[in-house]
């Protein structure tokens, strides 16, 4: 965790944040798979994952219809232990994988321009600690944005660009 502080807080650019959380997120609470996911307008856009296998980087869906936009719509944690009995989670988006319990945290508190999503294969109910380091991870990661669009004069968010080998 300590490291990726220390990455967070020497990111100069989107794309840095975005692989901050990217390499970090999945050893520090010890999940199946992550996603980085940006919100852009009406649709939120998949730009990065870690996972044992692929799940949706690189892809788009309304913020209305999946479980990140409610997230950031909502501003609010979402714990989920059995993905196929939570009405949030899009069932036609989890058939491909072996997704089964997932956490998604906000990122940016007044109004969330990101959320940072955590996978399990089997269905768990994440312990407070876990679900704790991953909200921490957040909040740095919109402290981090925050301080790169200002740096950059940018209110603005915008996609980063595809990372060799990933």
């Amino acid at each position: 965790m300590a490291a990726a502080t220390g990455s967070l807080e020497a990111a100069a650019s989107l794309e840095e944040v975005v692989s901050v959380l990217q390499s970090t997120a999945r050893q520090i609470v010890g999940s199946d798979g992550i996603s980085v996911v940006l919100r852009e307008g009406d649709t939120v856009f998949y730009a990065a994952e870690d996972a044992i296998e692929p799940l949706w980087r690189g892809r788009r869906f309304p913020v209305a219809a999946c479980i990140s936009g409610w997230c950031m719509l909502n501003g609010q944690t979402a714990v989920v232990p059995d993905i196929e009995s939570d009405p949030r989670v899009p069932m036609m988006a989890y058939r491909t994988t072996s997704m089964r319990s997932l956490v998604m945290v906000p990122i940016g508190a007044a109004q969330p321009v990101a959320a940072l999503g955590a996978y399990w294969c089997a269905s768990v109910i994440p312990d407070d600690a876990t679900i704790c380091r991953l909200e921490a991870l957040a909040q740095q990661a919109a402290a981090a944005l925050a301080r790169v669009c200002l740096l950059a004069g940018a209110g603005v968010l915008r996609e980063p660009a595809p990372s060799a080998g990933s």
